[in-house]
């Protein structure tokens, strides 16, 4: 996308000459001139970006202003960054500053050089445009701007969870096969067309609660079609919960048998997604029993020769487009959802919409993504101008048109959420998205502007972002799969796989990003204008041969360590008999279980570690310009201990930095030049050195678990902090957090100590927290105990939590006055509070979610008083031993919809105040005695406290 390119280079300028002027000392005049040509080539772009499809020569035009603005974003910056080192610190640096005085004249030529030869580039641009006749790009704008409609209309991110039409009938009858003991179906399929809805009735059953008390265990799994058994089975054993210690050199035969014997004693219910071929079945089947097993495998599949190869037996379920009546009735719920649209004109929105919705002959996932476009359009003239265009691209399509829709709308998106969706490329197939890291990408990217840019003064970017990606929400271009249980803000989203094709294809065709696999591995090294890469393997890394590459990311299945194994499996030569006894003291096998007598095998071992390394200097001497660097795989303690190179301090240009999946890191004190990194993630193992106060711009810092420090760590420097991760005052200085007025999520892992602690006059202890955003607050410490008057102290300063987990011995419950009155979820485990905890905690007046995990409670009883807990909605007790009664009064919990009790193997009985807990709609009981299980199963004794509720599931009790 030239707009994101040129806005970003806008961007990092001006930040540039607002921040650093002084290091652009001899270019300065050049570099404003440069940003002003930028500004105006910025304003254009919103229109050519929208007409590049129609016209080859302005996406030629186009293309050449998006390398022209990366280009000049580098020059600037790059001199800026180096100058600046080199000019800051005492005398040290004075020295050296002498030493080198030829060296920054000549930067100071090359710069210069640099900037006149963009200036060339921007006058044949403008040429070009004159003499080849280009149209005018500006067409009339409509009623209103997309900012103005940005600021005027509110996103509805839940759309996408609640729009489901016609289905009832199928989960009912889907439900009963799969729950039917007698039956000799072990194998139920889903069949349709993509974009039917399969993954989505699928889901349905997941969710039913008559399937989840029927099994022991339930599973879900996304196949794809890239279908890779091991990562199934490995995926399925994780969901199981099984516990069976994997790594790179298992056998797939010790991961089928173990899976396979799991799945024949107990009682299961697989859910596998998206089966593609009768190869991909046949790969995975070895580890399901067929015969003598009361486990149940659910599958969704395009074909019907999948469905009816993977069991003849099975029984197959045919889903059948919308008819007419649902097909409208799905249309409304997502193009009408706002209140705002007039009478008259939603009568003729009303006769718009019924030609186009038959225009999608009942395909849910055509309709959904038309709603979409059509929810962002405010007026008739709007609607017009979309029927001009869908019916067209409908009649072009062949067969259902669902391609066609999803072209039609990506054509309409505003020019700002162009890049974000395009960025989704970045994610394979299939892949859960954490918000969360997506946010700190684009903003990493220069994708999303900072707020003055925008014309949004006091808007913190990532929550410009936050919004970006409600609006591809709202467009139904992703799905919402997760939500946080405390903010709702959403935690995880995924791309339906036609969607992200549709993404991969943009991508490809704007030069946006590059997706290697194992189907192009060889061709990325003829490209020489990469910016962007996303890799499955980090091998592939020296296939790489641009310098202008901007964003390196990883995502691996295995350690790094069998990557090396599966690429160098090339050599069939005899080995010594010393290695071949090392090689099978080892047990080095190929994914066939067969031993390996090459030297490929042996080079593993021995020349493994150097290569890893050899990888990270590629990368280093390579790519300068790099600014993300994330390695997305199974962290690996089989390469040992690693040391980054010293030369690492060279990528000025970094903005995010993420290590967190490889192990035993040694870094270098020269990570304190990276002065742009806003996010920077640690392995575990780290020797972590105290430089990181030099990086000014960090908003996001994960600390390791487990790490060590020479001296304690100066963070005072981070005003701009947001995220702060494994923050703990054996390794940090406390007084450094009031520093932070930014910060949004703090977590403690470790020890928590307040030096000098005034005991007698708490008022005298100065507060631990200024920023007035923190929402998140979790304490983890599983060797220690928190001293309750530094807790206190440390809550009292957090007035605006809604989010609180403390997994460490505290022995009492902070006092109400301590607690934030807007806390709406809370978890404590390991806690060990003697006192009944529930007259302080029922009086939160937003408490909506309460968790008492693993000795949170050690009292025998508890007791809920009328009116308390006015707002909770979900209660968690498990594994509370010493629990033997709780009491609930009439009127207590009037909004509890959600009751678990598991292993609090002493609780005698329910409370007889449920019975008067009208709104609880599931109750789930496990792991209770036998007699507890009697009294709540019909005609027990406490049955008619419960009988009200709709879904009772009782799991894992005495027999």
């Amino acid at each position: 996308m030239a707009w994101s390119a040129v806005s970003s280079a806008v961007n990092t300028i001006g930040n540039l000459l607002a921040q650093e002027a002084i290091y652009l000392w001899g270019v300065k005049e050049q570099v404003d001139r440069l940003q002003t040509e930028l500004k105006w080539m910025q304003s254009s772009l919103i229109e050519a970006d929208a007409k590049q499809s129609k016209d080859r020569r302005i996406r030629l035009w186009v293309a050449e202003i998006r390398e022209l603005a990366y280009d000049a974003e580098n020059v600037i910056e790059d001199f800026a960054l180096r100058i600046g080192s080199r000019r800051r610190g005492g005398l040290s640096n004075c020295i050296k500053r002498s030493a080198c005085i030829l060296e920054e004249g000549w930067m100071l030529h090359k710069t210069r050089s640099e900037i006149d030869k963009i200036f060339t580039r921007i006058t044949d641009l403008v040429r070009r445009l004159q003499a080849y006749g280009i149209k005018e790009l500006r067409e009339e704008e409509g009623p209103s701007t997309a900012a103005e409609r940005r600021e005027s209309r509110r996103p509805y991110p839940h759309i996408i969870d609640d729009n489901i039409v016609g289905l009832d009938t199928d989960v009912k009858k889907l439900v009963s096969v799969i729950i039917d003991d007698e039956s000799a179906s072990r194998v139920v399929s889903i069949c349709g067309m993509g974009g039917l809805g399969k993954t989505t009735l699928a889901k349905k059953i997941y969710h039913d609660n008559q399937v989840k008390g029927h099994f022991d265990h339930l599973v879900w799994v996304f196949v794809s079609e890239q279908c890779q058994k091991r990562r199934v089975w490995l995926d399925i054993l994780s969901g199981l919960k099984i516990s069976f210690q994997v790594d790179w050199k298992t056998r797939d035969e010790e991961i089928s048998e173990n899976l396979f014997k799991f799945l024949k004693e107990k009682k299961c219910l697989m859910i596998l997604d998206d089966i593609w071929s009768t190869e991909a079945w046949d790969s995975i089947k070895p580890a399901f029993p067929e015969k003598e097993t009361r486990s149940k495998t659910l599958i969704t599949s395009r074909s019907r020769e999948v469905v009816s190869h993977a069991d003849s037996r099975g029984y197959l379920h045919d889903l059948q487009c919308l008819n007419k009546e649902q097909s409208w009735e799905l249309f409304q719920m997502i193009a009408f959802s706002r209140p705002s649209i007039g009478s008259e004109d939603e009568g003729k929105m009303k006769d718009l919409g019924e030609k186009m919705v038959e225009r999608c002959a009942g395909l849910p996932l055509a309709i959904v993504v038309l709603g979409g476009i059509l929810v962002t359009k405010d007026s008739v003239n709007e609607w017009d101008k979309v029927v001009e265009n869908v019916i067209p691209y409908l009649k072009r399509g062949k067969g259902h048109g669902v391609e066609e829709v999803l072209a039609l709308s990506y054509d309409d998106l505003p020019y700002y959420l162009r890049p974000c969706f395009l960025y989704l490329s970045t994610f394979p197939e299939d892949f859960v998205i954490q918000v969360d890291r997506l946010i700190q990408l684009w903003v990493a990217e220069g994708i999303v502007l900072s707020e003055e840019e925008d014309g949004n003064e006091g808007r913190i970017t990532e929550d410009l972002a936050e919004r970006y990606l409600l609006e591809l929400v709202e467009r139904c271009m992703v799905q919402v799969r997760e939500r946080d249980v405390a903010t709702l803000k959403i935690k995880t989203v995924q791309m339906h796989d036609l969607m992200r094709n549709l993404c991969l294809s943009k991508a490809k065709h704007e030069n946006f990003l590059c997706a290697v696999d194992q189907s192009n591995a060889c061709s990325i090294s003829t490209v020489q204008r990469i910016h962007r890469v996303s890799a499955t393997n980090v091998l592939w890394i020296q296939r790489i041969k641009s310098p202008n590459l901007r964003s390196l990311v990883f995502f691996n299945e295995h350690s790094p360590g069998y990557e090396f194994f599966k690429e160098m499996k090339v050599f069939r030569k005899p080995v010594p008999r010393k290695m071949l006894d090392y090689m099978e003291k080892h047990e080095i096998r190929d994914e066939k279980g067969c031993l390996f007598y090459s030297i490929g095998a042996y080079l593993i071992f021995f020349v493994i570690l150097p290569k890893f390394h050899g990888l990270f200097t590629y990368m280093i001497n390579n790519f300068k310009l790099l600014r993300v660097f994330t390695y997305e795989g199974k962290a690996s303690s089989n390469l040992g201990v690693c040391k980054l190179s010293s030369d690492i301090g060279s990528l000025v240009h970094l903005r995010f930095l993420s290590l967190r999946r490889i192990n035993y890191l040694f870094l270098p004190s020269s990570l304190g030049n990276l002065r742009c990194l806003q996010t920077l993630d640690l392995g575990n193992g780290v020797l972590v050195p105290n430089v990181i106060w030099r990086m000014e711009q960090l908003r996001h810092l994960y600390l390791p678990e487990e790490y060590r420090v020479i001296r304690k760590l100066k963070l005072g420097t981070l005003r701009n902090l947001q995220t702060l991760v494994n923050f703990n005052t054996n390794n940090c200085y406390l007084k450094d957090l009031s520093n932070m007025t930014n910060l949004r999520e703090l977590e403690i892992w470790g020890a928590f100590e307040i030096e000098d602690f005034n005991a007698e006059d708490l008022h005298k202890n100065p507060p631990i927290i200024q920023s007035k955003y923190l929402h998140s607050l979790s304490i983890f410490n599983d060797k220690g105990r928190i001293d309750p008057r530094h807790l206190n102290h440390l809550l009292s300063s957090c007035v605006c939590i809604c989010k609180l987990s403390l997994d460490v011995e505290i022995k009492e419950l902070p006092q109400y006055d301590h607690l934030s009155l807007e806390l709406a979820y809370i978890k404590l485990r390991m806690c060990k509070i003697g006192e009944d905890p529930m007259p302080i905690l029922e009086k939160l007046p937003n408490l909506r979610v309460l968790e008492l995990h693993e000795e949170a409670f050690t009292g025998k009883e508890m007791f809920c008083s009328a009116q308390g807990f006015p707002k909770l909605e979900s209660l968690s007790l498990k594994d509370l031993d010493h629990l033997v009664e709780w009491k609930v009064d009439q009127g207590a919990m009037p909004c509890l919809r959600q009751l678990q009790i598991e292993w609090c193997r002493g609780l005698m009985m329910l409370p007889g105040g449920l019975r008067f807990v009208t709104t609880l709609q599931q109750l789930k009981i496990e792991g209770m005695p036998k007699e507890f299980k009697e009294r709540v199963e019909e005609g027990g004794e406490d049955f008619n406290k419960v009988q009200h509720v709709p879904f009772i599931t009782l799991k894992g009790c005495d027999d």
